[in-house]
Order: C-alpha cells, then structure tokens, then sequence
C-alpha cells in the first residue's frame, strides 16, 4: 500500500479518458485507508494542498475526469467480498461488481437483484447514485449501508432513511461527496427459484446488449431521463406513448435527443450513439473536452426544442 504519482487515469474509467491524478492510492481495507490517509495528510501539508481535494473512485463506469486530471489524491477502493447474514441477507463490499453479485445470487439462488443484470459498476457506486434501471432501483435492496467518514477516521452505519435516498441520489453524493467512503452495504434478499432468476437476469443483460453500444467506450447514459413535472403538458401530450416509469413517470431523454436530430453528431472523437442516443460513444481518440461539448450542445437543444434541460447523470470531475 503506498501513494503513486503521476498515475494516468484514463485505464481506470469506461470512457477511456482523463488526464493524470497528481497522488493515487488504492486500498483494500480499512487499514489500508487509514494508513494512506495519514500519509496524504502530511504530504498536503508539506506540498501546500488542499488535503480535502479527494476523488473515491469505484469502476469508473459513470465518471469523466478532465484532461488535464486531478490535482489531489484519487482513492480507489478495492473493497471486495460477499458475506452471508441470517435471513437471507446479504453484507457486500463495496468494490463488489454487479456481475459478480448477480451470479452470487443466482448460484445460491437469492432473489430481489433481477432488475440490475448487465448494470455496470459496482455496489458502492450504484449506492452513491442509487442507480437503477428496469423499474429497480438500488434503494429497494438496502438496509444498513457502513461508510467510512475521513475527516474523523471513524465508522459510520445508516440505515435506508438515513441514506437519503431519491432519484440517482443519496446523502453520500447529495452532502457527502468526498467526505465518506461507502465501504460495504447489507441487502435485502428473499429466497427464490434459481433457474428463474437466472432467466431475469439474462434478460436483462440481453435487453442492454441489444440496445446498447457497449463494444464502445461510453459512460453509458449521459443524462437522466426527464421527469414530468419539469415538462409542458404540450410535451406531455406530445410524447405520451414514450412515457415509462424509472421508477415515477418519465420521458426517456434518449427519445428527445433522436427527435432532436442529435443521434450521431459527433465533436471530435465523441458522438451521440445512433443505436441508443443517451449514450455519448469514444470513437477511440476522444477527450473530456469533446464530451463537455457535445453535453452542452445537446442540452441547448432539447432545451430550444423542448423546453426542459437535461440534467447529467455522468459525474464530471475537474
């Protein structure tokens, strides 16, 4: 365990992109993070930098790091196991991938995941953001979530209403952001059929592999959808047979930006997936600038044409 230098960080996110982290650390344990974060301390303290100027990286699947990079210490968390607890609950490291998850689940056939199959990332990143997707949301699993608070070096276990958790939100992202560390999670599971849970979850993972371009680098959906309640009912009315649920009343973003004529406009290297406009493709030599662009471009125009301004759902990090 020991804080690198200079560490590009570009491999560690799905996009591809993002310039190099001044300090980098990765950590496997508590003791690992205690022990870095002591180091981090003196080493800001000597260099003049603001020991508060830390990033806690999972997967990267939903981050874009500036070109330029990140001037202060990346954590990345490598927390990873699964632990059984009395009734068919579960308590999941936070480094955990969904892939993982789910063919833990179906192998000792626990149901309650089925709506998360082929989501990306991992356990604490779907908890910071309360990611969701097929009527599912992360929220619905949760009981008790433990994080570690780093100004205090202390431990910390909040319950589901302490979580704060709202659409793509929660108190870790909402007023926790670089604070704490999301260190592991217990879930809720139930028993169920495993043949049939297997059968969920490939469906899922079906269902993205059909409509979405994941042999490109992307941070997959872009923006969140829209809810109504920012929408005219000239809007409404206009798009009623798009409106699904996720999980309250939405209008697909994906639908605005191809009605919108966005699908495949492209700023450099970064377009607008033509098989699932959400999604912002790396054709391969894209920067974190192109994206910035091609966000900016496609909010002013669903917001010309529509009149409601997608909000992101990529965290944007300088």
């Amino acid at each position: 365990m020991a804080l690198e230098q200079n560490v590009s960080l570009a491999p560690f996110t799905n996009y591809k992109i993002g310039g190099p982290a001044r300090y980098f650390l990765e950590f496997k344990n508590e003791n690992d993070l205690i022990g870095g974060m002591t180091k981090w301390q003196e080493i800001a303290k000597a260099e003049g930098l603001k020991a508060d100027h830390i990033f806690i990286l999972g997967s990267g699947t939903n981050v874009l790091f500036s070109d330029d990079g990140f001037d202060g210490l990346i954590l990345k968390n490598n927390i990873e196991f699964i632990k059984e607890l009395p009734d068919d609950r579960l308590e999941v490291g936070s480094s955990v991938s969904f892939k993982e998850l789910n063919e833990y689940c179906i192998s000792h056939s626990l149901s309650g995941l089925e709506w998360s199959g082929g989501l990306p990332g991992t356990l604490g990143g779907a908890v910071f953001g309360n990611a969701g997707a097929f009527g599912g949301e992360t929220k619905d699993n949760i009981v008790l979530v433990k994080s570690f608070d780093l100004e205090n070096q202390s431990l910390v276990a909040r319950t589901i209403e302490e979580c704060k958790f709202n659409y793509r939100n929660s108190i870790f992202k909402n007023m926790l952001s670089g604070k704490e560390i999301i260190l592991s999670a217990v879930l809720r599971l139930a028993k169920g059929d495993r043949e049939t849970i297997q059968k969920l979850v490939q469906e899922k993972i079906d269902y993205r592999e059909s409509r979405q371009p994941l042999q490109y680098p992307s941070a997959g959906s872009t923006f969140k959808n829209v809810d109504l309640k920012y929408c005219s009912k000239e809007l409404i009315d206009a798009c009623k047979n798009e409106i699904k649920s996720d999980p309250f009343p939405v209008i697909p973003i994906a639908f605005l930006i191809f009605k919108a004529g966005l699908a495949g406009k492209k700023i450099g290297d970064i377009m607008v997936s033509p098989q699932h406009p959400n999604f912002f493709i790396n054709l391969g030599k894209g920067t974190a600038s192109d994206v910035q662009k091609l966000i900016a471009l496609t909010q002013e125009t669903i917001k010309e044409k529509f009149g409601v301004t997608p909000e992101p759902e990529i965290r944007i990090i300088e």
